[in-house]
């Protein structure tokens, strides 16, 4: 047993060894405690994206500790948070005009979900059901679970979940099924709300489909009055090759979510962006269509400060040009792992990349998962596959030279743990 008091996440302490210590991160690499570097392969779970230690946002934070730490945001606002609003509303997609303020992706689609139910309560309309992707995933919270797919990792909390409609993937051949799922339970009434996760269903296996079929699913539930919620925790801050995913389908979503590299993943800070109508059915003088949400950090000043930086980043840097780079870099060297018998489904989508592995037992829960995990580790990699699906998603700043370290050693992993060529 580990002589730490920790309880890590997604971790079987039963069968895992302690993680490295890590002491030091500087652009995409961290160094443990013994000096060992790692390449940073996944973003620090999808959060990192300009890289590690971005110095314009470590001077925010610490400028910003100098005259402020925490402030209750109800009653009383700050500067910091006043600002990063306006210019979220500025550089969202279009029609998005109230900015809600929450602490991490999980409770960014809880707000949207709380939104979309009081608006169509607050507007005396009898909507309460939600739709959602198969195989989606929104969180670890009681509302993030009921709204993401259901499995092993839910399953023990099953008695406090709440049921949705779940729409088949629109991806490949299954765009039809999914507008004809969505067509029948809008004809039904009651549905309040499509919450997706925009091109790319990250944790469900980094499946993607098309910007035309996510426009055909939001014109499908508007059609039939529910509301279009967006989730861009992860597909956000140019993860999908735009600064919002929804952007390559035209579309702009009545709920967005926005966290992780809305920092650039240097503090945990999330938001909720709704448009007028939406925030016009919670103003009222009857105190009962209050929106009742809120959280002991909301709008942090310190992490307001770091999102403003993120955003200045945005404007003063190429990172535009850096995520269209990375985009082809990554396209270019996993399309070469589609002939590749040991692989299934090469595929990419802006600057993630992702490819099953040719195994026996396929499933999340497989072992070949932890020893990926490991074998990635030993090369000094951090890599963290979902079951036999190799994902790479680096922070913006990575190097060829670096690329090229992981996908030979993705090539080698092939060679230990996958079939035949």
């Amino acid at each position: 047993m580990s002589s730490s008091a920790v309880w890590r996440p997604f971790t079987q302490h039963a069968l895992e060894p302690d993680p490295p210590v890590i002491a030091q991160a500087e652009g995409a690499w961290l160094t443990d405690s013994g000096g060992r570097k790692i390449l940073d392969a996944i973003s620090s779970w999808w959060v990192t994206t300009h890289g590690h230690r971005h110095p314009r946002i470590m001077a925010a934070m610490r400028d910003t500790a100098e005259s402020l730490d925490q402030v209750i945001f109800a009653g009383l606002t700050h500067e910091p948070a006043e600002r990063l609003a306006a210019e979220l509303v500025e550089i969202a997609p279009s029609g998005l005009s109230h900015v809600f303020f929450s602490d991490s992706g999980s409770t960014a689609v809880e707000v949207a979900l709380k939104m979309a139910l009081g608006f169509f309560r607050n507007r005396g309309e009898a909507r309460t059901r939600i739709a959602v992707l198969e195989g989606g995933y929104h969180g670890d919270t009681i509302g993030g679970m009921s709204v993401g797919e259901r499995g092993v990792f839910n399953a023990p909390y099953a008695p406090l979940l709440f049921e949705v409609e779940r729409i088949p993937f629109p991806g490949g051949r299954g765009e039809q099924d999914a507008l004809d799922a969505i067509d029948r339970s809008g004809r039904r009434g009651d549905l309040a709300a499509l919450l997706v996760e925009p091109l790319v269903l990250g944790a469900g296996g980094m499946r993607t489909y098309t910007p035309e079929a996510l426009a055909r699913l939001a014109d499908a539930a508007r059609a039939h009055g529910a509301l279009f919620i967006a989730d861009e925790v992860m597909t956000g801050w140019g993860r999908t090759g735009t600064l919002f995913a929804c952007e390559q389908a035209g579309l702009s979503p009545d709920i967005l979510c926005t966290s992780k590299g809305l920092t650039g993943g240097a503090i945990p800070l999330a938001a909720t962006l709704a448009t007028p109508t939406i925030f016009q059915a919670h103003w009222s003088t009857d105190r009962a269509k209050t929106f009742f949400h809120s959280s002991s950090y909301t709008a942090n000043p310190i992490a307001c400060a770091a999102a403003l930086a993120n955003l200045a980043v945005w404007r003063d840097e190429p990172v535009r040009e850096r995520v269209a780079r990375l985009a082809q870099a990554q396209k270019r060297r996993v399309s070469r792992l589609a002939s590749d018998r040991r692989f299934r489904n090469a595929r990419s989508c802006g600057t993630i990349a992702a490819v099953d592995l040719q195994v026996e037992d396929p499933g999340y829960l497989a072992d070949v998962g932890p020893r990926l995990r490991a074998f990635f580790m030993e090369r000094g990699l951090l890599v963290r596959p979902l079951g036999e699906v190799i994902y790479l998603m680096p922070p913006y700043c990575v190097t060829e030279a670096e690329l090229d370290l992981l996908y030979d050693a993705v090539e080698d992993a092939a060679d230990r743990f996958g079939g035949p060529r």
